[in-house]
C-alpha cells in the first residue's frame, strides 16, 4: 500500500493548490490568495481572491472598483447578510466569496417537557456535530456554518474559503457532507494546525481545492505530490 504522500497517478483526483498569503509569492506559481493589505497587486491574474476577515462595504467596494477579481468577505457578512447581495448586484456573483474560520459547534442541553406530557427529556441545541462560524476576533457566533453558507449563496456569493481543523472522523464526516452539496465551490485551510492530515481532506472529505500557506505547499509530503503529479495542482486553472 502506497505511503500517504506516494500518489498513484491512476488513482489520484484533481486537486488544485493555493497559496494564502499575507505577501504574494516572489514566483510566478498559481495565483494566490492574498490576505488585505489594502493593496491590489499590478498584475490581477496572480490573485485568486483578496480575503477581507473585517473590511466593512465601503472598503470592500474600494477593494473590487481597485480591480480585485474577488473579494471574500468575512465578518461584514456574518454581521449584515444583506451585504453579500449588493455587492454581487453591483459587480456580480463571480467576484463575491465568503470568508469563514470554523469551529465545532458546543452542545447545550435543555429539558424538554412540551413534546410529551408523561415525560421529561434532555434535548440537545444540535442534533448531529456541526460547525460554527467564529467571528474575526475567534469568539464564537452561534451561527450554524452549512445553513449560512447555503444562504450566502443563494444571496449571491459565488465561492467560499473555509478555515477549519479536522480534530476527529466527525469533522471529516461534516467536511464530506459539505463537499458534496457544494463540491468546488469551497476552498478549505487549515486554522491553526500546523500539520493537517491533508490525505484525508482529499480522500474522506472530499475536498478538491486547497489553500495553504507557502510553508505547507512546499513540506507537506502529500500536497507536494499532489503539486509534483503530471495532472495534480493545476497550477494554470483559471479562479473559480
Amino acid at each position: 500500500m502506497n505511503a500517504p504522500h506516494e500518489i498513484s497517478a491512476a488513482v489520484a483526483p484533481e486537486v488544485a493548490l493555493r497559496p494564502l498569503c499575507e505577501t504574494l509569492p516572489t514566483d510566478d506559481s498559481a495565483p494566490a490568495f492574498l490576505f488585505d493589505c489594502n493593496v491590489i497587486p499590478a498584475n490581477p491574474q496572480r490573485i485568486e481572491g483578496i480575503v477581507a476577515p473585517e473590511r466593512g462595504q465601503d472598503a470592500l467596494r474600494q477593494l473590487l472598483l481597485a480591480g480585485a477579481q474577488r473579494v471574500y468577505i468575512g465578518e461584514a457578512a456574518l454581521l449584515d447578510g444583506s451585504l453579500v447581495e449588493a455587492l454581487a448586484a453591483e459587480f456580480g456573483a463571480e467576484r463575491i466569496g465568503l470568508y469563514l474560520p470554523l469551529q465545532r459547534m458546543q452542545v447545550s442541553w435543555s429539558m424538554d417537557a412540551v413534546s410529551n406530557a408523561d415525560f421529561r427529556v434532555m434535548t440537545p441545541s444540535v442534533c448531529e456535530p456541526c460547525w460554527e462560524i467564529l467571528r474575526a476576533d475567534g469568539t464564537r457566533s452561534g451561527t450554524h456554518a452549512a445553513w449560512w453558507i447555503g444562504e450566502m449563496f443563494k444571496r449571491g456569493a459565488s465561492s467560499a474559503l473555509l478555515r477549519v481543523d479536522m480534530t476527529d472522523d466527525a469533522d471529516l464526516n461534516i467536511l464530506a457532507g459539505l463537499s458534496e452539496r457544494w463540491g468546488e465551490r469551497l476552498w478549505l485551510a487549515p486554522l491553526a494546525d500546523p500539520a493537517p492530515d491533508f490525505a484525508a481532506w482529499v480522500e474522506l472529505g472530499g475536498v478538491r481545492r486547497i489553500a495553504a500557506s507557502e510553508g505547507l505547499l512546499q513540506s507537506d509530503p502529500y500536497l507536494a505530490a499532489l503539486a509534483s503529479g503530471p495532472d495534480f495542482g493545476l497550477p494554470n486553472e483559471g479562479t473559480g
